[in-house]
């Protein structure tokens, strides 16, 4: 074999070196965007994106109509709530004097979740009577907030209830509905601030502790990110709201200096979250630093226990039983066995394998507050979360042949209803769509006048035609971008309302960089609905889906608008 010269040698290997280089620099400049159409494209790439899409997405806007604005329009709270069949019995009692029980979920649900449900179970065979008769209880799992506008309402009024903490039995009291504590504690629980091991090391650094006052201060400084759940509806973040309030000022919780505290505060606050799993689902992406939870989800979670470090805060999460209304003396009396056997060494070793009764020697550093306050303390939450800073929203209403019926009717009643819970400094928007994309009403300040449009653009929705979703959402998208040009510190959302069909236009493949690169969430509200299909386009930037039957929308809404709107 003869010999390579070297000159040749030298030759070869700066061809293989140029081919490299070549096939690197070609791959590079191929696959640069690759997977990036989903994910991670730049704003001038996300921009030019969705100038592309408009220009083949037929627009049509529709003169907005005004209809009158009346007190007809306006559900009352009994009409808002959907029926208690949505919310069916877990354990189901059979004796002659049946107590039915109203319970908070972490306690009626399933598994660990499931404590109150398995000593029902118990008892109900135990042979316990009231004067010779039969005694058995009925366990019914409704979030407290929930519980308390049926009560409040007389639409569904249980024999008693046994919410997270004592708080909503002062607001029953505050609300003049007759409720008598039966007992304090039924099994012991605290909420808590979870911070990232890091964040909660950076904190103890500077501060020298971490507490409430420290997480406030932290947050309204820009040096911690919080997640807390909407205090309407959930225990844990009506706790946080007053315990915040309570952090500025100790004396008064309502005071101008413990408002203007808050206003500091909520100003660094990226979400006041729907529910516990969409604030957990931003948590665990990175984009919180912190959120809360009850210490029993934690203990059952491996995963929280191993990467958050939890500080509890607030009001003790005690589960009482009250007595609600003027139940008889017998069922008086079996509701008053059925909290002794609550408290039975068994069923409290029960509860401990579950989770609760772990933190037994923290004590609450908050006074007792009477129930007119808590309810003061959500509706200064409702007027003062966005500290100034409007809202810029387009609603995106599923108009296809699918929608027609139950559905389509559903989506008006509960929006023109949802008119009474945003706030008139927003900025509201129309779309509809079905074949083409409409828009309805453009984007103004939702004073009376844009109201009367909206509820006339509302009432004019027909449902007919194909789902072009995506072409919708790209529109609306592109309405709120001009908007915030005029308005750029107003916080943009998206709110989509279908079945979660789509089945012409634009996919969601072809839209998911743009509403990643300009950071827009988009709140699904299915409508008898593809969940799956909603969930995919509200997770690109961490927002809520709300699965709703027809009959409970309304109540959905309600709920979303308060904490977003």
């Amino acid at each position: 074999m003869s010999k390579i010269p070297n000159a040749v040698k030298v030759m070869i290997f700066v061809g293989i070196g140029l081919l490299v280089f070549g096939g690197v620099f070609l791959g590079i400049t191929l696959t640069r965007n690759v997977g990036k159409t989903d994910t991670e494209i730049t704003m001038e790439d996300a921009s030019q994106q969705m100038q592309r899409l408009l220009r083949n997405i037929n627009v049509t806007t529709v003169s907005a109509r005004k209809a009158a604005i009346s007190d007809e329009d306006i559900l009352s709270e009994a009409e808002e709530l959907p029926d208690i069949s949505g919310y069916p019995l877990s354990v189901e009692g059979s004796g002659q004097i049946n107590v039915e029980i109203f319970s908070s979920p972490e306690k009626a649900g399933t598994g660990t979740d499931g404590w109150l449900n398995e000593v029902a179970e118990r008892f109900n065979v135990s042979g316990a009577t009231v004067g010779g008769k039969s005694v058995s209880v009925s366990v019914r799992s409704v979030s407290s907030g929930l519980a308390i506008d049926y009560i409040s309402s007389g639409k569904y009024v249980p024999d008693a209830i046994s919410p997270s903490n004592d708080f909503w039995g002062e607001m029953l009291k505050a609300k003049g509905v007759k409720v008598d504590l039966v007992e304090s504690k039924l099994v012991g629980n605290t909420a808590g601030v979870l911070l990232s091991k890091e964040k909660y090391n950076a904190l103890m650094e500077k501060y020298g502790s971490v507490n409430m006052k420290v997480i406030s201060e932290a947050t309204a400084d820009g040096e911690l990110m919080m997640g807390y759940t909407n205090p309407f509806v959930s225990t844990t973040g009506l706790n946080f709201l007053v315990s915040t309030l309570y952090s500025y000022d100790s004396d008064d919780l309502l005071s101008e200096t413990a408002i203007n505290g808050f206003k500091s505060f909520q100003e660094n606050v990226p979400l006041v979250s729907y529910n516990t799993l969409q604030m957990r689902t931003s948590a665990e992406s990175g984009s919180l630093d912190g959120m809360v939870m009850e210490y029993q989800l934690v203990y059952n979670e491996p995963t929280l226990k191993n990467n958050y470090v939890f500080t509890p805060y607030g009001a003790r999460h005690d589960n009482p039983m009250y007595s609600v209304g003027n139940i008889s003396s017998d069922k008086k009396d079996a509701l008053e066995q059925f909290c002794k056997f609550c408290l039975s060494n068994e069923s409290q070793q029960l509860a401990t394998n579950y989770g609760f009764n772990q933190n037994s020697n923290y004590k609450s550093e908050l006074p007792n507050i009477p129930g007119d306050k808590l309810i003061a303390a959500q509706k200064l939450y409702k007027e003062n979360k966005d500290s100034g800073r409007p809202i810029i929203a387009v609603f995106i209403a599923d108009t296809s042949g699918s929608m027609s019926g139950e559905s389509i009717n559903a989506l008006q009643t509960s929006l023109i209803n949802s008119m009474q819970y945003i706030n008139k400094d927003n900025y509201v928007g129309l779309v509809s769509y079905s074949s083409k994309v409409y828009i309805n009403l453009p984007i103004a300040k939702f004073d009376l006048n844009q109201q009367a449009y909206f509820k006339g653009a509302v009432q004019d929705l027909n449902a007919s035609g194909q789902t072009a979703t995506y072409d919708a959402v790209i529109v609306a998208l592109d309405m709120i971008e001009k908007a915030k040009a005029e308005h750029p510190e107003a916080k943009p959302m998206l709110f989509l309302l279908s079945d979660g069909e789509q089945n012409t236009g634009c996919s969601l493949k072809d839209i998911t960089g743009v509403l990643n690169a300009y950071e827009v969430p988009v709140y699904s509200i299915g409508y008898n609905a593809n969940i799956e299909a909603l969930k995919r386009i509200s997770e690109i930037n961490e927002a809520a889906t709300i699965n709703a039957a027809s009959d409970d929308i309304v109540y959905q809404l309600k709920n979303l608008f308060n904490s977003e709107m």
